[in-house]
């Protein structure tokens, strides 16, 4: 019993350390936090919208962001590796490219990013009652 007691305080510790590491804790997460790399074409650029609207979950929150990124293939790619090397979840979805006109080996990706964080105890109990008040009509 004393070892699955050690096992239990280190699974809960595991599990501490990876909500802090791979889920914001902030209300907002600046989207653009990718610096431009050094060796990336000169027609690359980044941009970022405010984030929409915040879609709350039972115990997390997904903040979708819509980006826009203008570069060669090979420059959207870097930006994509970048995104999946950073320590909070970030997800890429919507995607779409398209060519842009007049500018050979050109692309712009439209996309939406979405970054999570944890709900704070309020927000749960906020989420678990107003769940409760949707059960409970008449």
């Amino acid at each position: 019993m004393e070892a699955l007691k050690k096992q239990l305080v280190q699974v809960q510790q595991y599990v501490s350390q990876l909500k802090s590491s791979c889920l914001a804790r902030q209300r907002w997460m600046p989207c653009c936090q990718i610096s431009t790399r050094p060796g990336w074409g000169g027609a690359f650029s980044l941009s970022c919208s405010a984030p929409g609207n915040v879609v709350v979950k039972e115990y997390y929150a997904e903040l979708p962001i819509a980006v826009k990124v203008t570069g060669s293939y090979h420059d959207i790619g870097l930006f994509a590796a970048d995104i999946a090397n950073l320590s909070r979840i970030v997800t890429l979805n919507n995607i779409s490219l398209e060519p842009v006109k007049d500018r050979d080996g050109i692309l712009t990706m439209n996309c939406t990013a979405k970054t999570f964080r944890y709900l704070d105890q309020e927000e749960i109990e906020q989420q678990q009652s107003a769940t409760a008040k949707k059960g409970a009509k008449p």
